[in-house]
């Protein structure tokens, strides 16, 4: 693994934000606002990669100044408004979808009274795919895997990986841990199904110690300005939140 922290950034919906009040508003970036990030990486020099690419950097076998960039659950805003921005800047994310809400709605949140917002389509991931972004892995149904048996987790785990190789004609080499739940089984799951890495939601840039089947992330959210996503980046200030 990489000597030199290495920051993921973890995005959801990239759209407008719903009204005040609303449940995981706060996970909701503004397309102006993700457009100004991705700009201010640039200008800085980063090069904003998906996992696959980002690989070598985290094996230690590349180096340069780098950031991966990953989305959670497959909304369809991210093909909307954050892939055009990708594109501007030439970078490459990691999508991690859910591969039987394909088509459908963020459905895992609807008791929470969460809106319900649609999520990309077996198209429309082909387009993204097409565009040179990456589909990752993020369980069957959205999952809480600590609370299946070893049997449904694998299902969950395998069947997720079968369904988005079959549907987008590509390996999916990138796994996402739902709720940032698993435990040392999910984790040997992972491994024996073939991903060659997975996401927690540990916070944190992913240093030379790190398990790449239990990579922390840096979370983006409405609220990150500049200032704070430049901290984010550059110093500890996510290393000493970890946990």
């Amino acid at each position: 693994m990489s000597r030199i922290p290495i920051p993921i950034l973890t995005y959801h919906q990239i759209d407008a934000a719903p009204p005040p009040g609303s449940r995981f508003r706060s996970l909701v970036v503004a397309p102006d606002k993700f457009a100004r990030q991705m700009g201010f990486l640039k200008a800085l020099g980063y090069q904003g990669l998906n996992m696959t690419a980002l690989l070598p950097y985290l094996r230690g076998d590349k180096h340069g100044k780098v950031v991966g960039i990953t989305f959670d659950d497959g909304y369809q805003n991210n093909l909307m408004h954050a892939l055009p921005v990708l594109q501007r800047y030439g970078f490459s994310a990691t999508c991690y979808c859910v591969s039987q809400r394909i088509g459908f709605t963020n459905s895992w949140d609807e008791d929470l009274g969460v809106a319900q917002v649609p999520l990309m389509n077996a198209s429309e991931l082909r387009e993204w795919v097409g565009a040179g972004q990456e589909v990752g892995a993020h369980t069957r149904t959205h999952a809480h895997l600590n609370q299946l048996n070893s049997v449904l987790a694998t299902e969950e785990i395998a069947g997720c990986k079968a369904e988005l190789e079959h549907i987008t004609g590509k390996h999916v080499n990138h796994f996402c841990y739902p709720y940032g739940e698993f435990n040392a089984e999910h984790v040997a799951l992972v491994k024996e199904v073939g991903f060659q890495t997975a996401t927690t939601t540990f916070r944190g840039r992913a240093h030379s110690a790190d398990d790449p089947l239990m990579l922390p992330r840096v979370p983006m959210v409405r609220s990150t300005v500049l200032p704070v996503f430049w901290a984010k980046l550059a110093t500890p200030y996510e290393d000493r939140r970890r946990g």
